[in-house]
């Protein structure tokens, strides 16, 4: 069948306003060759989320932002986005605003959860803003720049009441001190420089001293070698044996055992030896008063005429 030219216009002019609707949705982000599904999400502040902006799943993107209007007269905001993946997830995932960037675009993400019921399209999420990089940046500035006010009152204070120290007075007994602290310095100095030359005047007398010092550390090396070779243990038991043989003595003495235990302890026995001495004393004196009674001596062989008592001389 011929077509006419009327139709066959018509037919141009259908299909360029199709290509051209198609076109223009697909400038938009929008491909309506495929299957999308809507979801809603509502916030009191956007805080500047603009259409097409990206919609992330776990940081893929998945689909974007079609549309933004009032829900009412309260101000409330209704965000209408699409995704365009397959990715299920429940009803109590969570739709957050983020800074995607450090320039400050927003995006939105999806947090998906597992425990509510499948989620269904045309379903409004819950949604939350979560604070971008300068905000979080702020937050932690806000308590440093307190501190740093505070350091610097502190300084300030600081700086004044050494200003007020430093008075002529002042500056003038630093002055002094400086200069003294330089003399001392000096005579330091001094003193280094005789200390040098009295070392470099007693260089040999150092080493000898040095030398001795170090065959006596050596002798004495040898020493605690010897000491360490010493059987101590025997030793020790040798002494706790004759100790305790000491022990034994003594309590046999303490006892009144053996001879100068019966010694020290026997009355008896001490007065039969004084008696003994007493009596040995008396012979003493008398042989010393009368030694012929004990000793006969004849120098011709004369006849012992026995003993005479001699006189009393007190008669």
């Amino acid at each position: 069948m011929k077509l006419s030219r009327e139709v066959k216009t018509g037919i141009l002019a259908i299909c360029a306003i199709l290509l051209f609707i198609f076109g223009y949705s697909y400038l938009q982000g929008t491909n309506l060759l495929e299957k999308n599904r809507t979801f809603f999400v509502k916030y009191d502040n956007v805080e500047g989320l603009a259409k097409s902006a990206p919609v992330t799943i776990n940081g893929f993107v998945v689909g974007k932002v079609t549309d933004i209007e009032f829900e009412d007269k309260s101000g409330r905001l209704v965000v209408e986005f699409n995704v365009e993946n397959d990715f299920d997830f429940s009803d109590k995932s969570v739709v957050r605003i983020y800074s995607s960037s450090i320039m400050g675009g927003k995006s939105l993400g999806v947090f998906p959860d597992y425990s509510g019921a499948a989620v269904k399209s045309g379903d409004t999420l819950p949604g939350i803003i979560e604070k971008g990089m300068l905000d979080a940046v702020t937050d932690r500035l806000g308590p440093l720049e307190a501190k740093v006010n505070t350091t610097l009152s502190t300084l300030d204070t600081l700086l004044l009441s050494f200003t007020e120290v430093l008075n002529p007075r002042s500056r003038e007994n630093l002055e002094q001190t400086i200069a003294n602290f330089n003399k001392t310095s000096s005579n330091f100095i001094s003193i280094s420089k005789n200390m040098g030359e009295i070392l470099d005047g007693n260089k040999e007398k150092l080493s000898s001293t040095i030398s001795n010092l170090d065959t006596t550390s050596k002798n004495f090396a040898k020493l605690s070698d010897s000491l360490a070779q010493i059987n101590t243990g025997e030793m020790v038991r040798e002494m706790e044996e004759t100790i305790s043989k000491l022990n034994g003595i003594m309590t046999s003495i303490d006892n009144g055992e053996g001879t100068v235990g019966k010694l020290l302890k026997d009355d008896k026995m001490y007065d039969n030896l004084e008696g003994a001495s007493k009596q040995l004393e008396e012979l003493l004196q008398d042989m010393k008063l009368h030694p012929k009674r004990y000793v006969h001596f004849s120098l011709f062989g004369k006849r012992d005429k026995g003993y005479e008592e001699p006189e009393d001389p007190n008669k």
